[in-house]
């Protein structure tokens, strides 16, 4: 920034949130993601009453892979270590979104996922915690997320419609919230910005949760935001059955106030807009594929588990965890609404996940705090010459 632009932010610019309520709130949404994933990681794929079968009660904590020692060779899970705190790819790709931020420095686009995020995961090796090991984060994902790598260094596609193709489920979404927080408190900001990333990833109802979820965690960093507010952001921006999704899904949930009557009742809601189907290892020959009628199940559920909670992140993500199917996803979305909100993430959860997965879960939320504040600077530059433009124009504004 020239000092002639500094000195005109100084004199026009409105004032944004104090600078500690930004970075606590930032800080809430990634760590709270992170641990959210790495409750839900070694549930995933389960329902209910398998979860609540195999760990003898619903789970209220970190826990050990569903299969204990023999998690190394135990399919489907082998060759993944989840459980003991190990987040899993959910917070890999959000992290190396930040990372993308902290290069760019600005609003990104799907050119920013094809010249930064791609490299990025396919040349520097970085830990894996669920799989024990130093590796290339490329190596740790799955085909949908593989597809980026597939579709944009190899195949050259135009990065806005790389996502064409892929199988539609909730890859973009689960490591969107970085865009959320970069708009902080302008939702329709975050749902454009993330439609644009999202569509070097997904098409579809895929692509039009990555927006939604990104809007809600914009929505929840306003001052006095509440989860109706959120829920309200949401459906005034989401489309097709993605919104109708996530209406039925939280008119559910507001008949309920512990996630323990809300189980069956929420996956009922989502059902009939779940491509997946009920065996959620066995998908239904209609699933994951593009349609105006569908949306994801992960993004209504965590919608609809923040609201029976009421904004408490540990009630929040419980129920996600306990939900079972992808619920390390629900309750990453989950996670990083409630932290977003400003519900504190257990102390001791953070520290056991940064422990076991060799990870600072705040490097990321300060990195992002600080660049947030630089593109709020510059999109009230932005502005302010956008307005002066229009003045000269003969409409209407402060010409000064």
């Amino acid at each position: 920034m020239t000092p002639k632009e500094s000195k005109g932010l100084e004199e026009e610019q409105s004032s944004g949130p104090p600078a500690h309520h930004l970075a606590e709130r930032i800080t809430g949404a990634l760590v709270g993601a992170a641990v959210g994933d790495a409750l839900g990681g070694p549930v995933e794929g389960y329902d209910p009453d398998l979860i609540a079968e195999r760990h003898g009660g619903r789970v209220r904590g970190i826990v050990g892979p569903w299969h204990g020692d023999a998690w190394r060779t135990a399919r489907p899970i082998a060759p993944y270590h989840k459980g003991d705190g190990h987040v899993t790819d959910d917070t890999l790709m959000t992290h190396a979104l930040v990372r993308v931020y902290a290069r760019v420095r600005d609003h990104l686009d799907a050119y920013a996922i094809a010249d930064h995020l791609v490299p990025d995961l396919m040349t520097n090796p970085r830990w894996i915690p669920d799989l024990q090991t130093e590796a290339l984060p490329l190596q740790r994902l799955f085909l949908a997320e593989k597809w980026l790598v597939a579709r944009l260094a190899y195949g050259h596609v135009d990065p806005r419609e790389a996502g064409v193709g892929n199988i539609v489920n909730c890859g973009a979404a689960m490591y969107m919230a970085p865009v959320g927080l970069v708009n902080a408190a302008n939702p329709p900001a975050a749902y454009a910005e993330a439609l644009d990333v999202a569509g070097a990833h997904q098409s579809s109802y895929g692509r039009e949760a990555a927006g939604v979820l990104a809007a809600a965690v914009a929505a929840a960093l306003t001052p006095g935001a509440t989860p109706d507010s959120v829920v309200t952001a949401c459906l005034s921006l989401a489309k097709d059955g993605t919104r109708e999704a996530i209406e039925r899904v939280c008119e559910v949930a507001a008949g309920h106030r512990d996630f323990e009557s809300a189980l069956r009742p929420l996956r009922a809601a989502v059902a009939p807009y779940d491509t997946v189907g009920p065996d959620y290892r066995a998908p239904c020959l209609a699933a994951r594929r593009p349609s105006r009628l569908h949306a994801i199940e992960e993004l209504p559920i965590a919608l609809g588990m923040v609201l029976v909670s009421g904004g408490d992140y540990r009630h929040a993500v419980l129920g996600a965890v306990n939900y079972g199917r992808d619920c390390d996803s629900i309750a990453t979305m989950a996670g990083a609404l409630a932290g977003a909100l400003g519900s504190p993430v257990p102390e001791d959860w953070a520290k056991t996940v940064a422990e076991a997965s060799w990870l600072d879960l705040w490097e990321p939320a300060r990195a992002l705090t600080e660049v947030t504040r630089e593109i709020f600077d510059r999109d009230v530059l932005r502005r302010r010459a956008h307005e002066r433009a229009f003045a000269a124009l003969g409409g209407s504004g402060c010409s000064d």
